[in-house]
């Protein structure tokens, strides 16, 4: 089995029915989760005229390669809903893969580690709730000490208990 860190977040409709039923369509098509962050709501970032996110981060143990991974992700955010129309648009869901075991991969369509991870509080706080530790294996800086290093001004705050 590996070890995949994702991101789901959206800002459009019921925010937090949508990344419960994105989990949910994970755990069955792709893998199990095995970790789960809190809620947090967080300013869009580019296009900054649209609603804010409610994002979460996830671990799961999946037996899929990271491709199939991609693919799989990419056809539940279809399931959900998700028509991808323009970048850093609004939308219903978005599953980004943040890591994948220890693995660098650099394909046109596939990049991980996500590439602007490091430079995204939105990804860096829920990441460090669940997984402080993790060690980016471009960088080889934790998830702690990459959100201390972050310069992103964004305003990411928790939601619910």
């Amino acid at each position: 089995m590996n070890t995949a860190i994702l991101l789901i977040g959206g800002n459009l409709g019921n925010r937090p029915a949508l990344l419960q039923q994105a989990v949910q369509l994970i755990e069955q098509q792709a893998g199990k989760v095995v970790k789960l962050s809190g809620l947090y709501e967080t300013a869009p970032w580019g296009n900054v005229q649209q609603p804010d996110y409610l994002n979460q981060a996830l671990q799961i143990s999946t037996p899929l390669a990271p491709l199939p991974l991609l693919h799989t992700l990419l056809n539940i955010e279809r399931e959900i809903g998700r028509i991808r129309q323009q970048k850093w648009g609004a939308r219903v869901i978005d599953i980004d893969i943040i890591f994948y075991n220890d693995a660098v991969i650099s394909l046109p369509e596939l990049k991980i580690p996500h590439p602007r991870m490091q430079n995204r509080q939105f990804v860096l706080v829920p990441l460090n709730e669940i997984l402080p530790d993790w060690v980016h294996p471009v960088f080889q800086q934790t998830v702690h000490a990459l959100l201390a290093a972050c310069d992103d001004e964004l305003p990411v705050k928790k939601v619910g208990s």
